[in-house]
C-alpha cells in the first residue's frame, strides 16, 4: 500500500466529508431512515464480545414490617445470558486506471475543489452507507425474529449467527389465518396486552410490515370496531387507513403501528440482489424508546496502522482508509472496516406475534 496520489485533497477533506456523510445518513427525514440508529444505543466492548442479560424482570410488592424488624427476603428473578463474538464487516471500492486518468484530466483543466472532491470521495459515501445498510438489515431481521442468520451464500466472507434469547412466554401466534376476514385480531391482542401489563411493560408501539397492517385493517372485526367508533351506519364499511387504524389501536391496545418496509441490496461476485430483512407477518410489540445496543469493538488496524494509509475513524466505530496500490494496476482505494453488531437487549419488554403461525 502506498500513500494516495491525491494526498493533499485526502488530508484536507476526508474528515469533513465523512462528517457530512454521516450527518446525512443519520438524518431521520431521509426517505430511507435507519431504524437501528434510533432504537439502538452505541456501546463499546473492551473484549470484542456482545452480551445481553435475560431476566424475568417481574415486579412484586414490598411488605409492611414492624419497626426494627428484619427485612423479608424475596426470590431473585431467574437470569440467563446470550452472548457471542463481534463480527467484522468490511467493504472496499477503487478508482481504476481509466477513472484516475479522467480525474487527472479534470484537475489539469482547472476543476474546482468541489468537483475534485465529488469524484475523489464518491466511494467514501458508498462504503459508509454499506456499513449502515448491513447494520440495518441485521437489526431488522433480528428484531422481527429474535435471531440473525447470515449464511455463506448471502455473504462474501464468513456467515454469522446471533441469537438474542426472546422469551418463550412472550411469543404468540394467531387463532386464525390473518388473511381470513373473520379472524378476530383484537381478541388476540387483548391477550398480549394483558400479559405485557402483568409484566409491567405496557405496549406502546407495534412494528410490522405494511402488508400485515393492511391485512389487519381489512378484517371484519377491525372495520366493525372502527365504524362503531365513528358512529358509522351502513353495511358498506370502509377499510381504515393507517392513521385511522392507529386511532383504533391506541384506543383498544394503547399502541400505534409503525410500518417497516425496508429493502436491502446485497452484492456477491458481481451479482446484486434485493431482500426484505423484516420477517413478513411478524409483529413486535414493545414499549417506546430504545430496544438494544449497537455493540462495537476496536479493530486491530487501529492499534497497528499501515504506513502510507490515511485513516479517519467515523462515529468511533467505522474506520475509513484511503491508499494506493499498483497490483495488478495502479488504483486508488477506499475501504471501510468495523467490528460492530446490533444487539437486542431489552427482550423482557418485547412481545413477538408471528401471524404466520396458527395456534389453538
Amino acid at each position: 500500500m502506498e500513500q494516495s496520489a491525491f494526498i493533499k485533497w485526502v488530508q484536507k477533506f476526508l474528515p469533513g466529508v465523512t462528517l457530512r456523510i454521516t450527518k446525512n445518513l443519520n438524518d431521520t427525514t431521509n426517505p430511507l431512515p435507519y431504524l437501528h440508529k434510533t432504537l439502538l444505543k452505541p456501546v463499546f466492548s473492551v473484549d470484542g464480545k456482545w452480551e445481553t442479560l435475560i431476566q424475568e424482570n417481574v415486579l412484586v410488592s414490598a411488605d409492611y414490617v414492624a419497626m426494627d424488624s428484619d427485612s423479608p427476603l424475596k426470590k431473585r428473578d431467574s437470569l440467563g445470558k446470550a452472548s457471542g463474538d463481534i463480527a467484522k464487516m468490511q467493504m472496499e471500492l477503487w478508482l481504476n486506471e481509466k477513472q484516475l486518468t479522467a480525474l487527472d484530466s479534470l484537475i489539469a483543466n482547472g476543476a474546482t475543489e468541489a468537483q475534485i472532491v465529488a469524484v475523489l470521495f464518491k466511494d467514501t459515501k458508498k462504503v459508509l452507507g454499506g456499513a449502515y445498510e448491513l447494520n440495518e438489515g441485521s437489526f431488522l431481521e433480528g428484531f422481527s425474529t429474535g435471531e440473525v442468520l447470515v449464511t455463506d451464500a448471502d455473504n462474501v466472507g464468513a456467515g454469522i449467527y446471533l441469537q438474542y434469547g426472546y422469551l418463550d412466554d412472550h411469543k404468540f401466534g394467531v387463532t386464525t389465518a390473518i388473511s381470513d376476514p373473520t379472524y378476530k385480531y383484537w381478541d388476540d391482542v387483548k391477550v398480549i396486552k394483558e400479559k405485557a401489563i402483568a409484566d409491567g411493560n405496557p405496549i406502546q408501539v407495534a412494528y410490522t410490515d405494511s402488508d400485515t397492517i393492511n391485512d389487519i385493517a381489512a378484517l371484519n372485526q377491525t372495520k366493525e370496531l372502527y365504524a362503531f367508533g365513528q358512529n358509522f351506519v351502513g353495511t358498506n364499511i370502509p377499510v381504515p387507513d393507517l392513521d385511522q387504524l392507529n386511532t383504533l389501536a391506541k384506543k383498544r391496545g394503547g399502541f400505534i403501528f409503525v410500518p417497516v418496509d425496508r429493502s436491502i441490496r446485497r452484492e456477491k461476485n458481481g451479482d446484486r440482489t434485493s431482500y426484505k430483512p423484516w420477517k413478513a407477518g411478524s409483529i413486535v410489540y414493545t414499549t417506546s424508546g430504545q430496544v438494544g445496543s449497537l455493540v462495537y469493538a476496536k479493530l486491530a488496524e487501529q492499534n497497528h496502522p499501515v504506513s502510507g494509509v490515511t485513516y479517519e475513524l467515523v462515529d468511533g466505530i467505522y474506520l475509513i482508509s484511503k491508499y494506493r496500490k499498483n497490483d495488478p494496476a495502479v488504483s486508488e482505494y477506499t475501504k471501510m472496516q468495523a467490528r460492530v453488531v446490533p444487539v437486542i437487549d431489552s427482550v423482557e419488554e418485547i412481545y413477538l406475534q408471528d401471524t404466520t403461525q396458527i395456534q389453538g
